[in-house]
């Protein structure tokens, strides 16, 4: 019903835009007759009103992946560079919740490990709308940042490293199906914040996937049920992950493709000293203004990017 409704919005968006192309050419048609010069400036609005959608349109055949229609989660692990690191998953975090918010996404911090002197260790992220995964697949890597270090009292300048995945969301009993015997699950405190209940009663959740070895965990909700809900949805996430890795491997394979470690697969640099520069190096795409990026404009970098695989069969 899910895949029904996004083909029928899209046939219908696309039914959309013949229906205004006809409107403006009447539009046209009677203003050329009357020769009437005052209309022009409603043509040009109507003109690139309609110009931007089909450009929408037309961006969205980009995202014909097997699960690009679906939500995504994206989980961020702070990498080498310490505290600074930790600092930029949060960093990174609020970026990837501003650049939901501008596109109409809903967000949910499924589970957060806070680092001993401040940012975060590890995050994962719910993106929830049509079509979060087919965007948000092209930031999958390693994300690289350059900037004096507010941790440092020597003011020093600061490289710090930081993994996003991106999964996406899982449609239990259809994608991924997960034996009870295979499961391991341990039940402890949680940590970090909560408010008192949280911290005295035993509510976070462990589990391990004995086959794969899989770990995943969740102390953000106050009852053990919720977090082992979500615990579970973030198991099944990175199962269809190794899934599709071993999918895209075996291609690899078969074309005769080296498929790059994937700590070592640098994507971005976001540089803040002694300039500002935001450079995607798969694309070479460079922008000068990286307080925008880091606000949540990734709009450019996800289209280039998106762009430069078409045809590749990129999932």
């Amino acid at each position: 019903m899910r895949e029904l409704a996004i083909l029928k919005k899209e046939v219908e968006d696309w039914r959309g835009i013949k229906a205004r192309t006809d409107d403006l050419h009447e539009f046209l048609t009677i203003a050329l007759e009357e020769h009437d010069d005052s209309l022009a400036e409603s043509f040009e609005e109507e003109y690139s009103g309609i110009t931007k959608s089909l450009d929408d349109l037309e961006f969205k055949l980009m995202l014909s992946g097997e699960f690009d229609e679906r939500s995504a989660m994206i989980a961020l692990h702070a990498g080498a560079g310490g505290v600074d690191s930790q600092d930029w998953v949060r960093i990174l975090m609020r970026m990837y919740v501003r650049w939901a918010e501008r596109r109409g996404f809903k967000t949910d911090v499924l589970d957060v490990s806070s680092g001993e002197e401040g940012g975060v260790k590890t995050a994962i992220i719910q993106v929830t709308g049509d079509y979060a995964y087919g965007y948000l697949r092209s930031e999958r890597g390693v994300h690289r940042l350059v900037r004096i270090s507010p941790f440092d009292g020597n003011h020093a300048r600061h490289t710090s490293f930081a993994l996003a995945e991106v999964m996406p969301e899982v449609e239990e009993g259809v994608d991924v199906t997960i034996n009870p015997d295979d499961l391991k699950i341990d039940v402890f405190r949680a940590g970090g914040h909560g408010g008192q209940s949280v911290q005295k009663n035993s509510t976070a959740i462990r589990i391990t996937h004995l086959p794969t070895k899989v770990v995943v965990t969740c102390q953000n909700e106050r009852s053990q049920h919720q977090n082992k809900e979500i615990a579970m949805r973030i198991l099944m996430a990175r199962l269809m992950e190794i899934e599709m890795k071993k999918r895209d491997e075996e291609l690899a394979r078969i074309r005769g493709e080296h498929i790059s470690p994937e700590w070592g697969n640098q994507i971005r640099s976001y540089v803040l000293h002694p300039y500002q520069m935001v450079k995607d190096h798969r694309t070479d795409l460079s922008v000068s203004n990286a307080d925008a990026v880091l606000d949540g404009e990734l709009d450019e970098f996800i289209s280039t990017y998106l762009s430069s695989t078409v045809g590749i069969g990129a999932t």
